[in-house]
């Protein structure tokens, strides 16, 4: 009986510990009830996997139920037009420049305004590009893939995983850079542009760095150069596009947004939250073995961050004349 008992109280004590858990965080500046994370992105991309990174770590801390939905559609714009108009206050959005950044230069008819929809709430992670080809492609580096641009101007392509996303710029400015014009093969699946290289359908492809690191790892592509100011660690062997000879640079990042409804008090909480969780060295360590840096970062530096990414990135995004009348 007394063993009886005291399973009882066991399982009582731990019933109030979730309880307890639960509810701390309820009330002011405080998240009553389950968050929602919008991906505007398929599974696998950088985005969702930095967003279920996060979602694990942080559901335990709050001790609040959290669920990942991936609403895909128009290079991440969808998920952000749902996000705007949802009702619901515990509903955060994983986004990134193609949204918040080059969405506004590109799209004429836009149904969100970033700055006056969506509050900052934490950047989670920066991450590289790289270029790559077919691992059985006889060009071996990046001066290879410059002469061969220059040499078949008409047949230089590069598939990118959506059309008005960083990797379709980071593309263009490549081809600006070589001093010739890209044809740009836009996608919504994030694993279709790989998918291009393996079956020699289109011959280059820029995408983010997360997305390539394994398939050059297992031989089905070669990365030429990527697009950091150091080599990444798990490529040591590949030059960045600088030390190949070819001056560019550029980071693409992964930040949380919440609807402009929702309390200031809660996005502050949140965003500490995150920021203590990307800290944890184990988070810390699983993003990088996803191919994403680190960045811990609150409301207002994340703000600080994208202003600063704004203005370097957008000369460059109108300069390419890249503008969607729809």
């Amino acid at each position: 009986m007394r063993g009886i008992l005291l399973k009882m109280a066991a399982l009582v004590f731990a019933a109030c510990s979730g309880l307890a858990a639960a509810t701390a965080f309820a009330g002011p500046g405080r998240l009553d009830g389950p968050l929602t994370m919008i991906v505007g992105y398929a599974p696998g991309g950088a985005s969702d996997r930095a967003a279920r990174i996060i979602a694990q770590e942080l559901q335990s801390n709050l001790g609040i139920f959290i669920t990942i939905e991936n609403r895909t559609g128009a290079g991440g714009r969808v998920a952000a037009d749902y996000v705007k108009a949802t009702p619901a206050k515990n509903v955060v959005l994983l986004s990134n420049p193609a949204v918040m950044v080059a969405a506004p230069l590109v799209y004429k008819k836009l149904a969100y305004d970033p700055r006056a929809d969506f509050k900052a709430v934490s950047m989670v992670a920066q991450y590289q590009f790289g270029v790559a080809v077919a691992s059985d492609s006889p060009i071996k580096n990046l001066a290879g893939l410059v002469d061969w641009a220059r040499a078949h101007p008409d047949e230089f392509k590069l598939s990118v995983p959506a059309t008005g996303s960083l990797s379709h710029f980071v593309g263009l400015m490549l081809a600006d850079k070589i001093g010739v014009k890209a044809g740009i093969v836009g996608h919504r699946d994030p694993a279709l542009p790989m998918a291009d290289l393996i079956d020699h359908s289109v011959p280059f492809a820029v995408d983010t760095l997360d997305m390539q690191v394994a398939q050059h790892l297992n031989k089905k592509i070669r990365i030429l150069a990527t697009s950091g100011t150091e080599r990444e660690p798990q490529l040591s062997a590949i030059p960045t596009f600088t030390q190949a000879g070819v001056k560019l640079e550029a980071l693409g990042w992964n930040a949380f947004f919440a609807p402009a409804s929702m309390p200031n008090a809660e996005v502050r909480m949140l965003g500490k939250a995150i920021m203590e969780v990307v800290s944890t060295p184990s988070v810390q360590k699983t993003l990088r073995e996803n191919g994403l840096i680190p960045v811990v970062a609150d409301a207002a530096k994340t703000e600080q961050l994208i202003d600063a990414f704004r203005q370097r990135w957008e000369p460059v995004i109108r300069s390419s004349g890249f503008v969607v009348d729809k």
